[in-house]
């Protein structure tokens, strides 16, 4: 996988998981989740890539169901509590209905 993607991935999975009010400790999985983000990109710099840029261009254009798919594959990744993993693909299955 390119290190762009990878990057959007885990942006996209931070936005999917801020969606999940219904979970009541999301604030320190968020912080979980910035954490993995920062150690990425010191980790693997890319040159010539906008992070702050795609985030913003992540959070405003892509869709929440994309966002909850990209949950779980950080919620794998940090290897993050399953009672969130049951419940962002709870919220999945209601994107299947419509």
């Amino acid at each position: 996988m390119e290190l762009e993607n990878q990057f959007r991935y885990l942006v996209g999975g931070y936005y999917g998981v801020s969606l999940m009010d219904e979970y009541p400790l999301k604030e320190f999985i968020l912080k979980d989740i910035e954490k993995t983000i920062k150690n990425f990109i010191e980790v693997n710099p890319i040159d010539n890539f906008d992070y702050q840029g795609e985030a913003e261009k992540i959070k405003d254009t892509v869709s929440d169901k994309t966002k909850l798919q990209d949950a779980l594959l950080v919620m794998n990744h940090i290897q993050g509590p399953m009672d969130l993993v049951f419940l962002i693909k709870k919220r999945l299955k209601q994107y299947d209905h419509k």
